[in-house]
């Protein structure tokens, strides 16, 4: 779904393609900013993506413990809140082991939020997940493990998506370290460019 194909057309394949970091020191530093731009995009998206994976496998462990709450009260003085009655904590909570974002904060929000919810649903498309009630307690299980294939792929590509981002902003900052790029330059050219700039260096 998001693993890149050599010689492929997708924003994701150029980015991860063997000589997008190739020879940068010779390459326009507005094309280093174009290439760095096309890596953050691509790195939003596949975040996105990620998040919708990471929600379907909270709703599917959240019916997992749901029938652990019934098995174990066995007085049935309290009845198990249905997973329809807990979606808005279910997807609100924010308790998990590491961040979305991997330690990095972004600005860029995602560019194509319509076809990745549709990739995603394709992905998924099995007419047993629409209803997990009826789904047995192994197969259940299995859903839950083949979703969690599918988002460590993703978090592997966007791993090496991360990587070409800081190749190419460690080549933007030893520019202006260099004297290879002036501030002012990107100030003329750059309406706003304060903030940029500081993006830049930093």
């Amino acid at each position: 779904m998001t693993e890149p194909i050599p010689g492929g057309r997708r924003r994701v394949d150029r980015v991860l393609a063997a000589d997008f970091l190739a020879d940068l020191e010779t390459l326009p530093l507005a094309e280093i900013r174009e290439r760095r731009h096309d890596a953050e995009q691509e790195d939003a998206d596949l975040s996105y993506i990620r998040r919708l994976l990471q929600a379907r496998v909270d709703i599917l462990r959240a019916e997992q413990q749901t029938r652990a709450q019934a098995a174990a009260q066995q007085a049935g003085d309290e009845a198990p809140q249905a997973v329809v009655d807990r979606l808005s904590q279910v997807l609100g909570s924010g308790e998990r082991p590491a961040p979305y974002g991997m330690g990095r904060h972004s600005t860029v929000e995602p560019s194509r939020v319509a076809e990745s919810r549709r990739r995603v649903e394709q992905l998924l498309a099995d007419p047993h997940l629409s209803n997990i009630a009826s789904l047995s307690d192994a197969e259940l299980a299995q859903a839950v493990a083949e979703i969690a294939v599918h988002e460590t792929r993703v978090s592997e590509t966007r791993r090496r998506v991360q990587h070409a981002m800081t190749v190419l902003t460690a080549e933007v900052g030893r520019r202006y370290r260099d004297g290879e790029a002036s501030v002012d330059d990107l100030l003329a050219r750059a309406p706003g460019g304060s903030a940029d700039a500081g993006a830049d260096q930093g």
